[in-house]
C-alpha cells in the first residue's frame, strides 16, 4: 500500500508557506499604500505613564543615557514635555535653537530653558512662565524652521531663538539628517516659505516604495519602539545624555587659516547667508512675541586669535555677520538681542558656543532681562 502521508504534509506545508507569504506581501504593500508611521509616532507613553522628556531624543550612546537619535517628528515632539495639554495659568515660552539650547554636557535644569523655569517668572497678569527645550544638536537655520513650524500646535506664547553664523551658510541648510530624512517636510517649508533651497537637492533622502512597507521601515518602527521603553529607564534616573568625566576643551590656539565655510573674504556677502530662512521663521508667529538672539559664542585669546575668533569663526566673517544681522533685525522690526561676547571664555566646554552651568545661567539671566521687559514680568 502507498503510503500517501508524506506526500500531503509536504502539500500542506507549501500551501501553509505561499499563503503566509502572500499575507506578509499584502501586509508590506498595504503599509507602504496607507503609510501609517505618522499615526504610530504618536503613540507615545510619555505624558502619561511616563513624564515628558525635557527635551527632544537626541543620543549617540542609547545605553548609557537612555535616548537616542531617530527621525520619526511625531515621536520625537510626543515624547517631549511640550506635548502635554496647556495647563491653566501657563505662560508658554519656547526655546528653539542649536546644540547649545538643547544643551551639550549639561542637565535638563541647567539648560537655557531650565534656567529660566528655575528664576520663576511670572507675567503681571500671573500666569507662570514654563519654558520648553526644543533645541536640536545640529546647525541649520531650516531645521530651527522646520522646528518653528512643527511647534505651532503647542500654542506657545513666547518664541526665543537663539542663533549663530554657523547655522546661517545657504549650502549647508540641508546638512542636518533630520531634515533629510523628513523630505517632505522639508519640501513643504521651501514652497510655503517659497525659500532659495532646491526641492530636489540630493540631500534630500526619498524613500523607494519598499523602503516604505512594513519591513522597510522596521528600522524607524524599532526606533519608536526604543523610545518608549527607554521611558522607564529615563523617568528613573533623568538621565538623557552621557556625562563624561573628562573632555576635551574648545581650541584656545587657532589655525592661520581666514576661511569661512569654504570663503576666503575679506567681505562676507549677503546672499551666501539664508536670511530669507530667518525672515521665515520670525514670520510664523504673528501675534506673539519672538525674541531673536545672536548667541554667545567663545573668543580666543591664544595663538592666531587676531584672525579667528574661534575655531568656527574668522574675524572677518563673524564681524559683518554681525553688521547684517543687526541691519536685518531693525529693517524688519525685530525684537533682537546680541549677546556674541557675553559670557566670559571660561564658561565654554568642548565647544565655542557650549556653556557651563555657570554660563548657561548668566545667559538665562540676560534673556530673563529681555523677555521681562517684553511682558512686565516679575519674579
Amino acid at each position: 500500500m502507498q503510503d500517501t502521508t508524506s506526500g500531503y504534509s509536504f502539500r500542506f506545508v507549501c500551501s501553509v508557506l505561499v499563503k503566509t507569504l502572500i499575507l506578509l506581501l499584502a501586509a508590506n504593500l498595504l503599509f507602504a499604500l496607507v503609510n501609517p508611521m505618522p499615526f504610530l509616532g504618536k503613540l507615545t507613553l510619555y505624558n502619561w505613564l511616563f513624564p515628558g522628556r525635557a527635551r527632544l531624543p537626541f543620543g549617540e550612546d542609547p545605553g548609557q543615557a537612555y535616548n537616542l537619535s531617530l527621525f520619526s517628528l511625531d515621536a520625537m515632539f510626543a515624547s517631549q514635555a511640550v506635548a502635554r495639554p496647556k495647563a491653566p495659568g501657563e505662560y508658554r515660552v519656547l526655546v528653539v535653537g542649536d546644540s547649545s539650547v538643547w544643551g551639550i554636557l549639561l542637565p535638563p535644569g541647567q539648560t537655557l530653558a531650565g534656567q529660566i523655569n528655575a528664576a520663576g517668572y511670572k507675567t503681571p497678569d500671573g500666569r507662570q512662565v514654563r519654558a520648553y527645550n526644543l533645541g536640536y544638536p545640529t546647525l541649520s537655520l531650516t531645521k530651527d524652521l522646520l522646528v518653528l513650524e512643527w511647534a505651532r500646535q503647542f500654542q506657545p506664547d513666547m518664541i526665543i531663538w537663539p542663533v549663530t553664523l554657523e547655522a546661517f551658510p545657504r549650502d549647508q541648510q540641508l546638512s542636518s539628517p533630520i531634515l533629510q530624512h523628513n523630505p517632505q517636510a522639508v519640501r513643504r517649508l521651501i514652497q510655503t516659505y517659497q525659500l532659495d533651497l532646491n526641492l530636489h537637492d540630493p540631500a534630500l533622502v526619498d524613500p523607494s516604495f519598499w523602503q516604505q512597507t512594513l519591513f522597510g521601515q522596521s528600522r524607524n518602527l524599532a526606533d519608536i519602539l526604543r523610545l518608549q521603553v527607554f521611558g522607564a529607564l529615563w523617568a528613573a534616573t533623568g538621565i538623557d545624555q552621557y556625562y563624561p568625566q573628562t573632555y576635551e576643551l574648545r581650541a584656545n590656539d587657532l589655525a592661520a587659516d581666514l576661511t569661512f565655510d569654504s570663503l576666503k573674504g575679506p567681505h562676507l556677502a549677503k546672499d551666501v547667508l539664508a536670511f530669507d530662512v530667518l525672515e521665515a521663521g520670525m514670520s510664523i508667529y504673528k501675534d506673539i512675541p519672538v525674541l531673536l538672539v545672536n548667541e554667545p559664542m567663545f573668543i580666543s585669546n591664544g595663538a592666531n586669535s587676531n584672525i579667528r575668533y574661534n575655531f568656527y569663526y574668522p574675524r572677518w566673517a563673524y564681524d559683518d555677520y554681525r553688521q547684517l544681522l543687526s541691519a536685518e533685525a531693525q529693517q524688519n522690526n525685530w525684537q533682537y538681542l546680541d549677546l556674541w561676547n557675553a559670557i566670559p571664555p571660561a564658561e565654554f566646554t568642548n565647544s565655542a558656543i557650549h556653556l557651563t552651568p555657570a554660563g548657561s545661567a548668566q545667559l538665562a539671566g540676560m534673556i530673563g532681562q529681555a523677555m521681562s521687559k517684553e511682558l512686565g514680568s516679575v519674579r
